[in-house]
């Protein structure tokens, strides 16, 4: 007779090791926080400052009024294109991911088999490439230059494939097809209820993926008035005389929106990643 299989109980160790990789990837967080709730004299202080000061509202009132940095406009765009660009990988991510895993045509091994292999290609191979294109349809230096390569993406294609074929079970979509419905109608009414934890998981990493991205907003983005929040926070550290209390000032003011995103959509992550690997 077999045992039943019984719960693992967490030790000390365990606690005291998870507790220690808390404290060292929340550090570098709250420290910025010191520093920008501080004078310029906090950084070179020996030992480092570990206690908050009393200047947050008056550092970031000197980074929202610095002309030649757009932050509070930085900060709209950056909202704009990653809320785009993650509703676009949604909707057509989960739609290709649904015709890979259950329709049947032509090509459909090879043709995913490429967009597997376009993983392994680094972005930075076809940044000359982009912004060429981008030039010629007119776009560089305005916000579709960012948003349209970002549209649709290789990992969310793979990744809604993978959890459709294991939520979503053939017999499920061959009754909706004999009771008559449309391609689309059985990804609407079947396929997306069953795949909204991936969903969540996939348009968290999206939003703070493209709100994060740097090097191509940068190139194609800089010396205009539309920045995103990274590149606003890299005009913060251009110069000669960067006066860090303001960088961190407004790195952490950009760091705030997805701390937000994080915690209110943390649980559904975990559930997305747990069932995806409990079907699987």
């Amino acid at each position: 007779m077999a045992r039943a299989p019984q719960d693992t109980q967490a030790g000390v160790w365990t606690y005291l090791l998870l507790s220690l990789t808390l404290l060292f990837a929340a550090f570098p967080l709250y420290w910025m926080f010191v520093i920008a709730t501080s004078n310029d004299e906090a950084l070179a202080k020996l030992p480092p400052a570990v206690i908050p000061g009393d200047r947050f509202l008056t550092n970031v009132d000197e980074v929202f009024s610095l002309q030649d940095v757009y932050f509070a406009a930085s900060l709209v765009n950056s909202v704009i294109v990653s809320t785009v660009v993650a509703a676009s990988v949604l909707f057509f991510c989960s739609l290709a991911g649904f015709a890979f895993a259950k329709l049947r045509f032509k090509g459909s091994n090879a043709l995913m088999l490429f967009v597997v292999l376009t993983l392994t290609v680094p972005n930075q191979l076809g940044i000359v490439a982009l912004y060429i294109v981008m030039g010629k349809l007119g776009w560089n230096g305005t916000l579709l230059a960012v948003i349209a390569p970002g549209l649709v993406t290789a990992f969310g294609v793979f990744y809604m494939r993978q959890f459709i074929v294991n939520s979503v079970p053939d017999e499920l979509v061959e009754s909706a097809r004999v009771d008559g419905a449309t391609t689309m109608r059985v990804y609407a009414t079947i396929v997306l209820p069953a795949i909204r934890p991936a969903l969540a998981v996939l348009g968290l990493l999206t939003f703070v993926a493209t709100w994060n991205d740097f090097q191509w907003p940068l190139i194609t983005l800089s010396g205009t008035d539309y920045p995103t929040s990274m590149v606003a926070v890299s005009d913060l550290a251009s110069g000669n005389y960067v006066i860090y209390r303001r960088v961190l000032a407004g790195a952490f003011i950009a760091t705030v929106p997805l701390l937000v995103m994080l915690f209110i959509g943390g649980r559904q992550i975990v559930r997305g990643i747990m069932e995806g690997a409990v079907k699987s």
